[in-house]
């Protein structure tokens, strides 16, 4: 593109924003109504400080709050107060959940996850913690993070732990994201005591997730993506009854969460005067950074993929999550041009950002088709890290639309309307929601604190602030006001507008009042400005359907692979060229696993299931096992078992197990293999082992589950709660398979 066309184009795109501020959220003129997809919204303001929302449904009566933002907008201030009381009435003494406790209320000053949620659940209040609550409330904040750390009760684990809640397959290592705690906990440390507790669970959750999570060959942590937990929504629909394949993949979002907590690690490590610890979580991080850029980013879209393959088929996944590719640009973990482009170009609709793009076809609104709030406000966060103003505009457009339009600050709204229900029969949704969700309370308090008059939680002011909303905000105004806990900021207008994006210039400070000059930000060079090139309507596409198993046929001493027109025929983690519609393998005798992928439009579908081909020995048994290695080489084992210890949804007894090899001449080989809840006989998770030509040992030993934590001993949902620890599986045999010494490693 030439520089005037550049420059036209610029120019375009700085109408077409301004068109879209003023058609979504009101003229200046108009700065109470909100009006969108045929709904309305007034707010007005009330005797006292307080205000009256008038949502489509119902008003919404709203008292003067402790904090309070003074602009042009009526809309806009009315909604932080609302934000402010739905986080006064999520304070709770005591939390109950139907699985705890039969139900009962457990005497907790904490924060219940939302109306419909009065419980405390690991993931959420750390989100909720890292975005707002930890600077607003410290005290309940720290005792809400308390309740999730526990102890074991197995009668020999020493330390402090983390809990992950209840959830795929029975929980960790399955779902291995507990580590977020540590994201919230890092805001919090100025207490002693809390400190000290936090630096404990740090050694106990990460020597536990190195040793059973972390996958040396692939340098990534195992285990579902963060937040997106319901299998089918985002992972190929197979998986709604089989998780297996879950807890073997590496998910974006969780290892920039192992990431983020290795350098806690490293810095407390530090301050505790451990500098053994201290080097060896630094150079975990400085290992685990590289890798997470270079085995998430796919280059033809442009976009940090949510997950990929298990590391015996470490296939790209063309799913890709907003929430996953923030947390990678706020750890900075990403190179700032790649992130820069994925941010950009990230779709999102006329209501907001989709947590995940593509969309699935045959699955209701749930995390498909659908924008989450707190997601929102991480992008907002990444945003503004980047200096992407369109960005930064859309999600401060769609936390304000989302929570005017309900009355609420709701857990999830509908992609394309930004409703909190819409009927399509089997496809209707959100299938689950809830008014005040806790994490979308927190994320709208950070848009208002940092997103708009960037106050930071160390005191510096940092305003990045979109030209085009100034009208809304500003009207006639020279400057808006917030008020904090008894200082007040205040960002002064600039005389004439110019670019996409308002930063600090001049700061003031005087008493309790700091006063920032908005100026404009420097312009973005051509190699940082990069152009979305999905048009909105993208934003709702549809990936192709998930195609079924690749089937392969032995012929002689070849295997024989049709793959269908449109179809692309995975081997080992690469994609192959295919001729005529048919791949020959030759049998090498080692083992390869194949899927296939449907490509159409220019969108790509989930793989199938895979099938490996080659030889497989079977050997029954359900603990100790004798294998003869007839050369040296490299091995992959698998138990075939069942698990029907719970659901596969929820509960807390995946079986953890490790398999001991010990052979004749070698040091003793030892890898963790799980077992998740199952519906019928299947495979386990993998592990890999370098033999020597001769005869092996192989037992199958204990491991460690969530439910050997003390924190279950209140666990009345379902098995391994109160009645005990529970972490077993009905082993049927072991399988075991050769394989290429570097297999399971992408090119």
């Amino acid at each position: 593109m030439t520089g005037a066309s550049r420059s036209s184009a610029s120019m375009l795109k700085m109408i077409c924003l301004t068109v879209a501020i003023a058609t979504t959220l009101g003229s200046a003129a108009h700065a109470a109504d909100l009006e969108f997809d045929g709904r309305k919204a007034h707010a007005e303001s009330v005797a006292g400080g307080g205000f009256v929302l008038h949502t489509p449904d119902r008003p919404v009566r709203i008292a003067a709050q402790p904090m309070r933002s003074v602009t042009a907008s009526p809309m806009f201030d009315a909604l932080f107060a609302l934000a402010q009381q739905e986080m006064d009435q999520d304070r709770v003494e005591a939390i109950r959940d139907p699985s705890f406790d039969e139900g009962r209320p457990v005497p907790c000053d904490c924060f219940k996850t939302g109306a419909n949620w009065p419980y405390v659940w690991t993931r959420d209040v750390s989100f909720a913690a890292d975005l707002a609550l930890a600077r607003l409330d410290p005290q309940r904040t720290r005792q809400s993070l308390q309740f999730k750390l526990s102890e074991a009760r197995d009668g020999h684990t020493a330390g402090l732990f983390v809990a992950q809640d209840t959830g795929s397959g029975g929980s960790w290592p399955i779902s291995s994201d507990r580590v977020v705690w540590f994201l919230a906990a890092r805001h919090l440390l100025d207490d002693k005591g809390f400190a000290e507790q936090v630096w404990q669970a740090l050694q106990g959750t990460l020597a536990q997730d190195r040793a059973m999570v972390f996958d040396a060959r692939i340098g990534l942590y195992r285990g579902e993506t963060s937040f997106l937990d319901w299998r089918e929504q985002t992972y190929p629909d197979w998986t709604r009854e089989d998780v297996r394949f879950i807890g073997d993949s590496f998910a974006l979002s969780t290892n920039v969460l192992h990431y983020q907590a290795l350098r806690l690690g490293e810095l407390l490590a530090g301050q505790h005067g451990d500098g053994t610890r201290a080097a060896q979580y630094k150079a975990w991080a400085d290992a685990l950074a590289p890798q997470i850029d270079a085995r998430f980013w796919r280059e033809e879209a442009g976009q940090y993929m949510s997950y990929i393959g298990e590391a015996a088929h470490p296939v790209p996944y063309a799913k890709y999550d907003l929430l996953a590719t923030s947390l990678g640009i706020l750890a900075g973990v990403l190179p700032t041009e790649r992130a820069r482009r994925a941010l950009s170009a990230y779709p999102a609709s006329a209501a907001g950002s989709p947590v995940v793009w593509p969309q699935e076809g045959n699955q209701p609104v749930y995390h498909n088709r659908a924008i989450w709030p707190f997601v929102s406000a991480y992008s907002l966060r990444a945003a503004r890290v980047l200096d992407d103003a369109p960005r930064i505009q859309r999600e401060i457009e769609s936390l304000m639309r989302g929570a005017a339009l309900a009355g609420s600050n709701m857990e999830n709204y509908e992609l394309l309307t930004q409703k909190v229900h819409v009927d399509e029969g089997a496809l209707s949704g959100p299938v689950v929601n809830s008014e005040r969700q806790l994490w979308s309370v927190a994320g709208y308090l950070d848009m208002v604190l940092q997103g708009v008059f960037g106050v930071e939680s160390d005191g510096r002011v940092q305003p990045k602030l979109p030209v085009a909303l100034v009208p809304e905000l500003f009207g006639s105004r020279d400057r808006i006001t917030l008020q904090m806990d008894g200082k007040r900021y205040v960002l002064l207008k600039p005389k004439a507008l110019q670019g996409e994006l308002l930063i600090a210039g001049k700061v003031q400070r005087s008493g309790d009042t700091t006063t920032v000059q908005l100026v404009p930000a420097p312009a973005l060079g051509p190699t940082q400005r990069i152009a979305a090139d999905r048009p909105a309507a993208a934003a709702a596409a549809y990936a192709p359907a998930t195609p079924a198993a690749p089937v392969a046929r032995k012929r002689g001493t070849h295997w024989t692979i049709a793959v269908p027109a449109q179809h692309v025929l995975w081997r080992d983690g690469a994609a192959v060229a295919v001729q005529d519609g048919e791949l020959h393998i030759a049998d090498d005798g080692l083992q390869h696993c194949l899927s296939l992928t449907h490509r159409q439009n220019a969108l790509e579908s989930l793989h199938s299931p895979t099938t490996c081909i080659g030889p497989q020995q079977r050997l029954p048994g359900a603990q100790t096992w004798t294998w003869t290695q007839p050369a040296a080489g490299r091995v992959r084992v698998r138990l075939q078992f069942n698990n029907p210890n719970g659901p596969i949804n929820t509960g807390v007894t995946a079986a953890v197990k490790q398999l001991a090899v010990t052979c004749a001449g070698q040091p003793a080989q030892s890898h963790t293999v799980v077992m998740p809840h199952s519906v019928a006989v299947q495979e386990s998770t993998a592990a890999e082992f370098d033999l020597p030509a001769g005869t092996c040992a192989i037992q199958l030993q204990d491991g460690f589950n969530m439910s050997a934590l003390q924190h279950f001993a209140h666990y009345t949902g379902g098995k391994g709660g109160r009645a005990g620890v529970l972490n077993d599986a009905e082993v049927k045999a072991l399988l075991l398979s050769p394989v290429a010494p570097l297999a399971g490693d992408r090119p």
